[in-house]
């Protein structure tokens, strides 16, 4: 099968930083190639993904009218010289303008809050030949009513990358790791942490200016460096596979409705249990009482922190193995496509 895949303009496939929807191009890529498949890549011009065929984007301004039918015709010169069997795509719904009429199975992919009328419109024009894939149950909830015929495919993990721990030690540190921002819950988490009486590690980067370095001034940094909270800033995959696998906890009270939350998976893939809150996709993801605990205030954090030693971390690295690795999930995609083709 001839799969063209294509990721937003502005960020590598893989890439460098933080990602996670290039990260996930990058893995299917890889994958399907290995299966015998031929990929192609519509993306960033200093993408690196190994792939039978690539189209760079001519335009990467995110609000630049210009670019977006600069890169609506790339996406469309790009389909008549590689010929795919399959388009997915993981970025824009415009960038597909050109193309919903033509019969050419489509399936259009969303990692983040949705729903509207340029759904409708899509699916109206595009018909049987356009499928979209959610990354939640409750990101297909949001896009359901606008219309189209809807499935849910989660965001994965590759297992090689996160090394499993079967045990830590009773003092080892909670760990909160996320961009450092009002909306995951930083600030519970230090109060969690100092509550129970036990070390944090926050790592993540913080933003420069707005209404979220405020937050960092006056809820973050005047408690680093005491009551064992530690800001050990932003970290790449080594030190993340490290800071997961010697974590008792990963704590992330989420104060907004994630669409995913792939750092969830990747803790559990290390072996560590989640601390959150049921909001938007965490119930999917979080089984109370067997790979974390939902909570709703401190006082609910450090009680799920005194029952931590319940949890068999194996039962949480089972959970990733049967549901979000990269090899089930790229089937699941592979199955549509074939449904989409016969």
């Amino acid at each position: 099968m001839k799969v063209l895949l294509t990721a937003d303009p502005f960020i590598p496939v893989p890439p460098v930083g933080y990602g996670g929807i290039e990260r996930i191009v990058d893995a299917l890529a890889r994958r399907y190639r290995a299966l015998g498949h031929t990929v192609g890549l519509v993306g960033h011009a200093q993408s690196r993904c190994s792939v039978d065929a690539f189209y760079a984007w001519p335009g990467a301004r995110r609000a630049a009218s210009t670019d977006l039918v600069l890169d609506s015709l790339c996406l469309r010169r790009a389909v008549k010289r590689f010929q795919p069997d399959v388009l997915h795509s993981f970025s824009r719904l415009a960038y597909l303008l050109s193309l919903l009429s033509n019969p050419l199975p489509k399936v259009m992919s969303y990692q983040r809050h949705t729903g509207g009328r340029q759904i409708a419109w899509a699916a109206r024009i595009a018909g049987r030949s356009l499928r979209f894939t959610g990354c939640s149950d409750y990101i297909c909830a949001m896009g359901r009513p606008s219309g189209g015929s809807w499935i849910t495919i989660p965001n994965f993990v590759e297992l090689d990358t996160f090394t499993f721990v079967p045990r830590v030690p009773e003092d080892a540190p909670l760990v909160f790791l996320s961009r450092i921002e009002s909306i995951k819950g930083p600030d519970l988490a230090i109060e969690i942490a100092r509550a129970s009486g036990r070390r944090l590690v926050l790592a993540g980067n913080h933003a420069p200016t707005g209404h979220e370095r405020l937050f960092w001034d006056q809820r973050i940094s005047g408690r680093l460096g005491r009551d064992g909270i530690e800001w050990v800033g932003e970290v790449n995959d080594a030190q993340k596979n490290d800071l997961l696998g010697r974590a008792s906890a990963l704590v992330v009270p989420l104060q907004w409705d994630e669409p995913f939350g792939i750092v969830f998976v990747e803790a559990l893939a290390a072996g560590t249990p989640v601390i959150t809150c049921a909001r938007g996709a965490a119930p999917e993801i979080i089984e109370p009482g067997r790979t974390g605990f939902f909570i709703k205030d401190v006082g609910e954090g450090k009680a799920a922190v005194g029952r931590l030693g319940q949890i068999d971390r194996r039962a949480c690295r089972g959970a990733v193995e049967s549901r979000y690795s990269s090899e089930v999930c790229a089937a699941r995609y592979l199955k549509l496509y074939g449904e989409l083709t016969a």
